[in-house]
């Protein structure tokens, strides 16, 4: 064996594989994962193992950037990003973790010797072995006294970029309970439930399920594989977030579906949602059309509509020019607006690094130019749905409020709140405007979905 070629324990190589690949191409580490788990072989142990190291390394990447810059005595930013990669999954094994340290650090070292310089490799020993000699409780001391201020060390024992630590905290000041600030925090580094839905009047939740609190039609599984069970049902049962589901069944529930409803998905992709809204149009006697700028997210929204018997059109169009195109044409419209997706946190560990309060501005323009383009496409006395996976405050109650002064009489907020009650099985613990839902993985342990019922006033 060559000195550069090391064996290297396959799930470890695996986690290193995908943590670089979200740092060097944005690839994002839930769609990337699994392929390299195939790829490697892994058995269900080390499976269990890279995604764990993933996962894990992934969230907690904030505070181990502040442990390593300690330990190695430099700012990260002058490690070579490659190393740096490696000390992060070093840490997370020597601090959360029930690794022993001596192998922790030798297959860091043996990692190092692979993808760093020869210098870089006795670096990454020193730098972990240090690491090694405290104990977790002693590391997280030293970071919260470095601490800057009360939001600076919530950032930094939470593992959150300090500006989503103060959106958060906005977000919930808004509701009056700010005090889940830290519960939230923590919620957002819990790995969440694999959560599935069986789309109504196509398939059956079965009899082993164990039923969700709040969707009519979601469920999870005590055991065994959710791919299977998903291929074995050709779709019609489907992995999906419990507040994704609720957030399709706003706009289809919103009021009695008259026959022959048009409805519409402004932005589909991926279509977890048009699958659901495809499934109450069919019982209901509406017709769906689902939209999705796109091509390579067209086709999965178009791959997620192939477990509904009747086809459902799906167009490439960009979405803010169809209120142009097509005024006055649907009954009911579902904009799932992109947003920064700080909601779904637990699933995409990796979103809070990439997002910048540049991003925010940027999306909350597009958000506005959507609604103003769905508000178009709308029939008076239709009903629109606006969603976001983000509990932002631009991103979710100012962008409806500047919807609504833009729109002035001819819209009607709806009470979202009384629309999502009568969905739910259980009651839903909101708070704030009843006009506006916003879900939290903290107190519904679904993504923190914001949904916000808007109707068309019909001339007078």
């Amino acid at each position: 064996m060559s000195e550069r070629g090391p064996r290297i324990q396959p799930a470890r190589r695996v986690a290193y594989d995908v943590i670089a690949a979200v740092r060097e191409s944005d690839a994002y580490a839930n769609l990337l994962l699994p392929t390299r788990i195939a790829r490697a072989s892994l058995n269900t142990a080390d499976a269990g193992l890279a995604t764990e190291l993933t996962y894990g390394t992934l969230r907690m990447q904030g505070y181990y950037d502040r442990v390593i810059a300690r330990a190695a005595g430099r700012t990260i930013d002058r490690i070579d990003p490659p190393i740096l990669d490696v000390l992060r999954l070093g840490t997370h094994q020597l601090l959360s973790m029930r690794v022993a340290s001596h192998a922790a650090v030798d297959e860091s070292v043996s990692l190092a010797r692979v993808v760093g310089s020869r210098s870089a490799t006795g670096f990454t020993n020193g730098v972990l072995r240090e690491i090694s000699r405290h104990t977790p409780d002693e590391w997280r001391e030293r970071i919260v006294s470095d601490a800057s201020s009360p939001d600076d060390e919530l950032a930094a024992v939470h593992s959150h970029p300090l500006w989503v630590v103060r959106a958060l905290r906005r977000a919930l000041e808004t509701e009056g309970r700010e005090n889940e600030l830290e519960e939230l925090l923590a919620a957002d580094n819990t790995a969440p439930r694999v959560n599935l839905i069986a789309l109504p009047g196509l398939a059956e939740v079965p009899d082993d399920a164990a039923a969700d609190r709040f969707s009519p039609f979601g469920f999870t599984l005590g055991g065994g594989d959710p791919v299977g069970i998903v291929e074995q049902h050709e779709g019609r049962i489907r992995v999906q977030d419990e507040g994704s589901q609720l957030a399709a069944l706003a706009l289809s529930r919103a009021r009695a579906v008259e026959e022959g409803e048009l409805w519409l998905d402004l932005c589909a992709g991926p279509g977890g949602k048009a699958a659901l809204l495809a499934a109450e149009a069919r019982s209901s006697g509406a017709t769906l059309i689902a939209n999705e700028l796109v091509p390579a997210r067209a086709d999965l929204v178009r791959r997620a509509l192939g477990s509904v018997p009747e086809p459902v059109e799906v167009w490439e169009r960009d979405g803010t020019t169809i209120g142009g195109s097509e005024p006055e044409r649907f009954d009911r419209i579902l904009l799932d607006a992109p947003c920064t997706g700080l909601g779904a946190l637990r699933r995409r560990p990796e979103a809070r690094w990439r997002k910048t309060p540049r991003d925010v501005a940027e999306l909350t323009k597009l958000q506005a130019q959507l609604l103003d383009s769905a508000f178009a496409a709308l029939k008076p006395g239709g009903v629109l749905a606006y969603v976001t996976c983000s509990p932002h405050i631009a991103e979710t109650r100012l962008s409806v409020a500047d919807a609504v002064d833009r729109w002035g009489n001819a819209i009607e907020p709806l009470d979202t709140a009384s629309v999502l009650q009568e969905v739910a099985l259980e009651r839903l613990d909101l708070a704030g405007d009843p006009t506006q839902v916003q879900l939290w993985p903290h107190r519904h342990q679904t993504d923190a979905m914001f949904i916000a019922l808007l109707a068309k006033r019909a001339a007078s």
